[in-house]
């Protein structure tokens, strides 16, 4: 997400085949449009090898997998009807809730912590949230709120530092026009060190902003009406992230001529990415899960800013079906 890193169309579409219902017979498969947060990249394994392997197929969906990018806004999809589900972060699908009455549900989260950090470099580092007093922060605009909800938990007045846009390209980092960017800290080091740079980087979440990434949202009326395909899509999906865990250097050179051709990122960087990424995902109940315990947490971290999280925006019951 990136927290909330919303993202750019790159249409795609790829369908799961039929699947055969009982004693053999043809069963139509059900259309199912599921709208990714961000362009094709290792954020989305688990999806990738749910598709290829046929396990959306075999629980009955056809699914339409629309990729994502810098200007895509993931909700905007639920709203315009072109996608059943997507990923979000916590605090745009809440705002949305809060700010324009949008009937949305957050029924998983993928990242258990979010990926979204601050990036700097060794040979300037900036280590901690302190570190970042008179300094130049690069933040996409979709993540000031976090920023100033880690710099608020901290103690930090935000008129101490200069922030100032980012688009998602570390070259400014490098070349030392900025001190430091908010981006994926599964991702973005790797960048850097293929251009003779060392990164090190920090969590927001691990300076308490704990909200999840990559929630997975739907409206009001899917939840209540496309129930059975909801299972079925994070049933498929948890097998494709429990699959891709299991070896995370494994399954990205199988997509090199398929969902990562013309990319223009690397398999080696997808590898990166996906190692970075295992420990951020992983949870002993299962990949989505949500206790009530780090819902509190969301909604404690969401309520330093102003966000007016409430346990029912959350709902956890589909999972409870997986």
């Amino acid at each position: 997400m990136r927290s909330a890193i919303s993202r750019r169309p790159m249409l795609g579409l790829l369908a799961g085949a039929a699947s055969a219902g009982p004693l053999g017979r043809a069963r139509a498969a059900t259309p199912f449009t599921f709208q990714a947060s961000w362009v094709n990249d290792a954020e989305f394994m688990g999806y990738f090898i749910a598709q290829d392997q046929g396990w959306y197929a075999a629980e009955g969906l056809e699914l339409t997998y629309l990729p994502g990018g810098p200007d895509v806004i993931p909700e905007s999809a639920l709203l315009s009807e072109r996608a059943n589900l997507t990923l979000t972060t916590p605090d745009t699908t809440i705002k949305a809730i809060v700010d324009q009455g949008a009937k949305f549900k957050i029924i998983g989260a993928q990242y258990q912590k979010n990926p979204i950090g601050v990036v700097s470099l060794a040979e300037n580092p900036v280590g901690t949230p302190e570190d970042l007093v008179g300094k130049v922060l690069a933040v996409p605009p979709v993540n000031v709120i976090s920023v100033e909800a880690m710099l608020k938990i901290n103690g930090i007045d935000k008129r101490s530092l200069r922030i100032v846009p980012y688009a998602y390209d570390p070259t400014p980092l490098i070349k030392g026009e900025i001190d430091a960017s908010i981006d994926f800290t599964t991702n973005v080091p790797y960048t850097i060190e293929q251009a003779g740079k060392r990164a090190i980087s920090f969590l927001l979440y691990d300076e308490g902003f704990t909200i999840y990434n990559d929630t997975v949202v739907v409206t009001e009326e899917t939840l209540k009406t496309r129930r059975k395909e909801l299972v079925a899509f994070l049933r498929a999906s948890r097998r494709g992230w429990e699959e891709n865990l299991k070896d995370p250097s494994a399954w990205p050179p199988k997509f090199a001529e398929s969902w990562f051709k013309g990319t223009g990122r690397t398999i080696e960087n997808e590898v990166y990415f996906n190692k970075a990424q295992k420990p951020l995902i992983e949870h002993p109940q299962g990949v989505f899960t949500m206790t009530e315990a780090d819902i509190a947490k969301n909604i404690e971290a969401l309520a330093q800013v102003g966000v007016k999280a409430t346990r029912d925006m959350f709902d956890t019951t589909v999972l409870a079906e997986l």
